[in-house]
């Protein structure tokens, strides 16, 4: 029996795998693709309060990421680099179902993915950045509620229903309706 070895390289990438900060590299980029993909996949709609914070969440994990090599960063333990392999494992199981549910149009179920994958890069971050405190994904989400319900407030108080069952706005159109009638008969009676 032969068998058959691949002469393909097992790190086509070129990246040092034993570089103890690569991570911080390669999960601050998957995350920045897949938001990408998650922005593309809701921009002809309008974002509802759970993707605006899902959004939110991942530019709090993304913004001021530092440099794989910048100072200040904290060497990982051989305890954290367990726990780095596996957040990261997690993050690709996350990124293989985000995919499908591209496929599929599941919106819904991207935005909850990208949470939790978020939610992985925060945690690798973390190990790194001790010090650098994150905000939670609920955090976020209440104060993207909270400016998602006055949005949607200041666009309800235009179109509040009067006793007669006639919105706001149908009511200003049909008294500007009226009043041009009125003005138009004015002419007419001066004229005669």
């Amino acid at each position: 029996m032969t068998e058959v070895v691949s002469d393909a390289p097992v790190n086509p990438w070129g990246l040092d795998l034993d570089d103890p900060f690569i991570a911080l590299r390669l999960t601050a980029e998957r995350l920045s693709l897949v938001r990408y993909v998650f922005v593309v996949q809701i921009e002809d709609g309008i974002a509802t309060a759970g993707q605006r914070a899902s959004l939110e969440y991942a530019d709090a994990v993304l913004i001021g990421w530092p440099d794989e090599h910048a100072k200040g960063l904290d060497a990982p333990t051989d305890e954290d680099r367990r726990t780095i392999d596996e957040q990261i494992r997690l993050m690709e199981e996350y990124v293989d179902k985000f995919r499908t549910m591209e496929q599929d149009g599941d919106i819904d179920g991207m935005t909850d993915t990208l949470i939790r994958i978020t939610e992985r890069v925060a945690r690798v971050r973390s190990i790194y950045q001790p010090k650098f405190l994150l905000p939670t994904f609920a955090e976020i989400r209440r104060v993207v509620q909270d400016e998602w319900d006055e949005d949607m407030g200041k666009i309800d108080s235009d179109t509040v229903m009067n006793d007669n069952g006639e919105s706001g706005l149908a009511k200003d159109v049909q008294k500007a309706a009226l009043d041009a009638d009125e003005a138009g008969r004015g002419t007419d009676r001066a004229s005669e």
